[in-house]
């Protein structure tokens, strides 16, 4: 079985729906043939990579709401991020622009390591406060995942793997995907969104 999922660092359902399928495979009798693999998708592919405000002003800002109801909303993801055991720090996150990370972790693909630096950039960001926009805070995290730093370095100096990320964006505007996470199974069933552990099983045992 094969799973194309598509996800932003940037998003707090996506490290979430990562997380419950998981956990999912874990009560999964067939897991080790399951193949997954991660695309990008940029929730927002004009944001800046330094930005004033802190993430609750931006959220309220975009939504139209007030820094305490943003910060309210906020409030229950990290709930439903405390039960799966992920820590997030909704009050110290560094808003930035993604695509660098999406251009690294295609790179880590290629070398075997995608899942890896995956799972570290969304903690990095979620749980860490990194500025994953940062060419040696990236540089780094990939070194802790057992690539080369330099290498890293060298693709984040360069425009390497850009086509890459475009081409996973094109492709999630050929499955109509219009938000993260996107899980896509065998090329034939969606999941959206960040589904219970209990739905990712079901879907797991029907098609698998």
């Amino acid at each position: 079985m094969k799973i194309e999922i598509w996800s932003d660092f940037a998003c707090p359902f996506c490290y979430l729906g990562k997380r419950r399928l998981e956990l999912a495979l874990e009560d999964y009798d067939k897991k080790e043939d399951v193949e997954i693999s991660f695309r990008s998708f940029e929730l927002d592919p004009s944001a800046k990579k330094k930005y004033d405000e802190s993430l609750h002003e931006l959220i309220a800002g975009k939504y139209g709401i007030s820094v305490e109801e943003a910060k309210a909303s906020n409030s229950q993801i990290i709930s439903q991020a405390n039960e799966i055991g992920l820590n997030y720090n909704f009050e110290d996150i560094i808003p930035t622009n993604t695509f660098d990370a999406h251009r690294l972790t295609q790179y880590a693909k290629t070398k075997g390591k995608g899942m890896e630096l995956t799972e570290r950039i969304f903690r990095a960001y979620f749980e860490e406060s990194l500025n994953i926009s940062e060419h040696e805070i990236l540089s780094a995290l990939a070194e802790e995942v057992g690539l080369s730093k330099e290498a890293a370095m060298e693709v984040l100096t360069s425009d390497k793997y850009a086509e890459e990320v475009r081409q996973d964006e094109k492709s999630a505007s050929r499955y109509a995907v219009r938000g993260v996470p996107y899980f896509l199974i065998d090329e034939k069933y969606a999941v959206s969104g960040a589904q219970p552990t209990e739905t990712f099983l079901q879907v797991l045992r029907k098609f698998g």
